[in-house]
């Protein structure tokens, strides 16, 4: 598939730069900040990298932090919790050929599901159907949109009694539908009873991933024909403060490491079998036991 940077301006063989836009959600900090540097670095001169945020101060000093590359680096406000926001700023731009999520609300070992779990749902999950609503429509040829999820967001880390809440789910509004009932279980202290697990973390990555799966799986054909990649990523343990509030990050890579191979996802071939995926390092993760994908 030709290049979707370029294309042919006449007979003459010559050709005209198309410029190339990303946006990554999320990216006052810690990954998302590596990677609109990483793409900054890696686009072409022209190309435009939207780094996104909800505070208007935070999202100044980042971009402001950025080291120069090679694409220019904007700020744009998205607070992925506004249930219109995301639609309103792609409709604004126009899409983008690269997008990330990689929004996230933070939950510490001191917090109470019951009590930031809306919160938590929101931004995590409902956040990202709505960037997946807005701007998969308006992927151009060649484009990527990947979401940053987990290995955790598998149904291994789920009871097989809880799998067809997220397995076999083929729209994004049934995603939300499994996401708010268990958001409901939580809050209303049910969960607690059940077989849901304690960690937040587990069903909302669950949840996140179920969301690619479905989109792609309305898709796959024709984003195949196009050579668009959707694609769940998971970056693996970074050394954040957030993340050493769980677990001893002391030899976890860096963000700007841990971007890398979400840079290579976002700007590299396309493996069709990472499609629709789970994806780590590279390697497509399994969606559940004994099956490959």
């Amino acid at each position: 598939m030709q290049n979707p940077r370029w294309r042919n301006a006449s007979a003459v063989p010559s050709v005209v730069v198309v410029s190339r836009t990303a946006l990554v959600t999320g990216a006052t900090q810690g990954l998302g900040l590596a990677l609109v540097a990483g793409l900054a670095a890696r686009m072409e001169p022209g190309d435009t990298v939207y780094l996104t945020g909800r505070d208007p101060e935070r999202v100044e000093r980042a971009v402001a932090s950025v080291p120069p590359g090679r694409a220019r680096v904007r700020g744009e406000l998205l607070d992925v919790a506004d249930p219109d926001a995301a639609e309103a700023l792609a409709a604004r731009l126009g899409g983008a050929d690269v997008v990330v999520g990689n929004a996230v609300m933070r939950v510490g070992p001191d917090d109470d599901p019951r009590g930031i779990v809306d919160g938590y749902a929101e931004v995590n999950n409902f956040g990202t159907t709505r960037l997946l609503r807005a701007f998969a429509p308006r992927l151009p040829d060649g484009g990527r949109l990947l979401v940053v999820a987990s290995s955790l967001g598998t149904l291994h880390h789920l009871a097989p009694v809880l799998h067809d809440r997220f397995d076999g789910r083929t729209t994004l509004d049934e995603v939300d539908a499994a996401v708010g009932a268990w958001r409901d279980a939580v809050a209303d202290g049910s969960a607690r009873g059940g077989d849901w697990p304690g960690f937040v973390n587990i069903p909302s990555k669950i949840g996140q991933v179920a969301a690619v799966r479905a989109l792609a799986a309305s898709r796959r054909e024709a984003d195949r024909r196009r050579g668009i990649l959707l694609a769940a990523v998971c970056p693996g343990m970074i050394n954040t403060p957030t993340s050493g509030l769980w677990w001893d990050v002391s030899g976890a890579p860096t963000p700007d490491e841990a971007a890398g191979p979400l840079l290579d996802l976002a700007l590299g071939p396309v493996d069709p079998a990472m499609y629709g995926e789970l994806v780590r390092h590279g390697r497509v993760l399994p969606w559940k036991p004994g099956v490959g994908s």
